[in-house]
């Protein structure tokens, strides 16, 4: 798809915005509150049904055939999250990935993703960090999610609720921390109710950064003004722009030893060069959401996403490590991305009566259109090219700081190097991708103890990659094009033996297409494979012991199929096949008026290739809880524990990642009903461990015990 035809269907978009201006205007002021359309939400029990979200119709969470986990606005700000990774730190079945320092990447029950993630349901899969300023809650379902998401969701998706206007509502909320690294920030939440049926909401964040590693610093701030009108009874529009500016400092941790494990002796060394590692992005982002209801039992949602992504990318790491003489070799390369998304979907949710049976159907399309230009510069350091040596990697004794600043140092052998980050171009790509997708879904409720869920999407990836590189070398074009085009089917039955009580079995199939979930790889031979398979079996039980407290558990099983070509004999393909089995349990909810509780438990089993290796990145146990206790009316306090089994830095079983057990504990005062003063204290007994890593060599050492003070409120 090219820019002009991208700009084409953006302008269109935003003419069908402006379109409803006029609609927009003719709402009155003193419209009476009864001709408002309810608004459904539903905390803990059902996902929110008043905006897009994960699973498009308002089903109970007891009645979804997978586990999913629901994270609050109210949890964020108590348990002091700052990060997407600090949510998945405490729900079951998930855990992080390095993401090379610059970006979310969370494994949903091993199956490794940088782009299964959505906002507000619509497809967010550029490489950043994630803030959490504006959202409502965070959802994240586990299992293959293609029926509703299409491509990806292989093992799980995360889905972002960002919050909306709240018609007939004047309030500021606020937060404002620091943290004893140095870090800070502040948010602010204004809605503004402009007539009876509309209202002007805008959230905003500013964040410094810093942490313990030497160098690290940064900031981030975003701003996100949404309005929300009723035009009648029956029809709602959200009109929504976020603007983000993000840059820190990029950190890939430290290298493994001759012994497998993380070398401790280096945990206070960073890797890197102050000046040249780093990454900055900017975004601009559209969302137009309208839902209108048809008739008392069907019901509309159609969106339109246009996202505008500039991200440079530049590091340093370490490949390798020689104890015996204390060097260090370091690889880089910076890397460039625009990215433009731009997404139309929309869906219908009828209700209605076949004889005995009850059907709820949703039924949908969606076009993705994106625009996607890459390159990536190499290092070349001058003294490895005049020794003969590999010009990307230069070797520096392993001493706090290396040195090198600035592109220039001293290395190993007290010679000085200078690296070039525009000798050596390593690619250069543009790539265009169409998708086009329709799915249906029916619950069907047979009798008061049985549902059965039927459904399948037909998805059609188009990409076409323009390899510039190539282009530069010879003058010749280089274009390669695959073309897509998979079923996914969904099957699913719950039994509820009582109201309160759910016993399922699920099947799903999702897939990946070869060229990955950044469009990178369609090289020869890949370029003539099928994608990747995914197909997902689930049993799991659902008890809502008591209103707002629940129990969970599932047992699963995730195979990944992926063709190759066979190395014996060129012209045949291997099915490669990934396992991963495990269990998940969880119990969220009020025990008590005054507790509150959140645990979860996951074991995961793994095998690849020729079943002898586990994949990287897969604890065999994961345990997490939160407790939350209000002595008082005003006083509160939090106490919660994350334990994480050891489990491989690499798909080669080399290096292990050590298992550690983090406390956290916080307490909170309610001054007034409109100011709350908190701390929160992370690894109370201040344990060295390594979370997690992008390979043998990148390992991320976790910060000491530190602590957030933190000052919010509402008014």
């Amino acid at each position: 798809m090219t820019h002009r035809r991208l700009e084409f269907f953006t302008a269109t978009a935003l003419t069908l915005t402006l379109a409803t201006a006029p609609a927009l205007a003719q709402v009155s002021e003193d419209s009476d509150g009864e001709d408002r359309p309810e608004e459904i939400v539903v905390r803990s029990q059902v996902l929110y049904s008043d905006q897009v979200n994960a699973l498009k119709t308002p089903t109970l969470i007891i009645d979804v055939p997978q586990s999913l986990s629901i994270t609050t606005a109210d949890q964020i700000i108590q348990q002091g999250f700052d990060s997407l990774g600090d949510i998945v730190l405490y729900t079951p079945g998930v855990n992080n990935s390095q993401g090379e320092g610059h970006r979310d990447a969370i494994v949903f029950r091993g199956v490794r993703s940088t782009a299964d993630f959505y906002v507000d349901g619509v497809r967010d899969d550029v490489q950043y960090y994630r803030g959490l300023y504006n959202l409502e809650q965070v959802e994240i379902l586990r299992g293959p999610n293609a029926l509703l998401f299409g491509r990806g969701g292989t093992g799980g998706i995360l889905n972002r609720v960002t919050k909306k206007g709240v018609l007939g509502e004047q309030f500021v909320g606020y937060r404002g921390s620091v943290d004893t690294f140095g870090a800070f920030d502040a948010w602010v939440d204004v809605n503004v109710a402009t007539t009876g049926n509309s209202a002007l909401r805008i959230n905003a964040a500013y964040e410094n950064l810093n942490n313990h590693r030497d160098f690290y610093d940064g900031d981030r701030y975003g701003i996100n003004p949404t309005f929300r009108v009723a035009l009648s009874p029956a029809t709602t529009v959200d009109i929504s722009y976020e603007y983000i500016n993000h840059e820190r400092f990029i950190d890939r941790g430290i290298p493994s030893g001759d012994d497998g494990l993380p070398v401790d002796a280096l945990q206070d060394i960073t890797f890197a060069d102050p000046e040249n590692n780093f990454t900055t992005l900017e975004a601009h982002v559209f969302r137009a959401t309208v839902q209108h209801e048809f008739l008392d039992n069907l019901k509309g949602n159609f969106s339109i996403f246009y996202g505008d992504y500039d991200k440079v990318y530049s590091n340093f790491f370490p490949v390798g490590y020689d104890p015996s003489t204390n060097i260090v070799t370091l690889d880089g390369y910076i890397d460039t991305t625009q990215r433009e998304n731009f997404v139309l979907s929309g869906n219908l949710v009828g209700e209605f009566e076949t004889g005995p049976l009850r059907h709820t159907i949703v039924g949908g399309a969606e076009y993705i259109a994106t625009t996607n230009n890459n390159d990536r510069f190499n290092s070349f350091f001058d003294t490895a090219a005049a020794d003969g040596r590999r010009t990307d990697q230069e070797n520096f004794l392993a001493i706090r700081p290396i040195n090198l600043i600035n592109n220039v140092g001293v290395n190993a052998n007290g010679d000085v190097t200078t690296n070039s980050f525009t000798t050596v171009l390593n690619d250069d790509t543009e790539a265009d991708i169409d998708v086009f997708s329709i799915y249906i879904q029916d619950e069907i409720e047979v009798t008061d103890w049985l549902n059965i869920v039927l459904g399948g999407r037909f998805d059609s990836f188009q990409i076409e990659v323009d390899n510039i590189e190539t282009f530069i070398d010879t003058g010749v074009r280089d274009i390669r094009e695959r073309t897509d085009d998979e079923f996914s089917p969904r099957v699913g039955l719950i039994v509820k033996p009582i109201e309160n009580l759910s016993l399922y079995g699920s099947y799903s199939v999702s897939f990946l297409p070869r060229s990955g979930e950044q469009f990178a790889d369609i090289n020869p031979p890949d370029d003539a494979l099928d994608p990747n398979t995914f197909t997902n079996l689930e049993l799991g039980v659902k008890w809502d012991v008591q209103p707002g407290l629940s129990i969970t558990g599932a047992i699963f099983q995730v195979e990944q199929d992926s063709p190759q070509v066979s190395d014996d004999n060129p012209d045949t393909l291997d099915v490669i096949e990934t396992k991963v089995q495990g269990i998940e349990l969880q119990v969220q909810g009020q025990v008590k008026p005054w507790w509150f509780v959140s645990a979860g438990y996951s074991f995961l089993d793994g095998e690849q290739a020729d079943d002898t290796l586990r994949p990287r990145e897969l604890p065999k146990h994961m345990f997490s809880i939160w407790n939350n206790v209000q002595p008082t009316d005003r006083f509160g306090l939090g106490i919660g524990l994350t334990y994480q089994s050891e489990s491989f830095a690499d798909n080669g079983n080399n290096v292990t990642l050590p298992s550690y057990t983090r406390v956290d504990v916080a307490a909170y005062y309610d001054v007034s009903e409109r100011v709350r003063v908190q701390v929160n204290i992370e690894n109370l007994f201040d344990e060295l461990y390594f979370p997690n890593a992008h390979t043998a060599d990148n390992i991320t050492v976790a910060p000491p015990i530190n602590a957030r003070f933190t000052v919010s409120g509402r008014f």
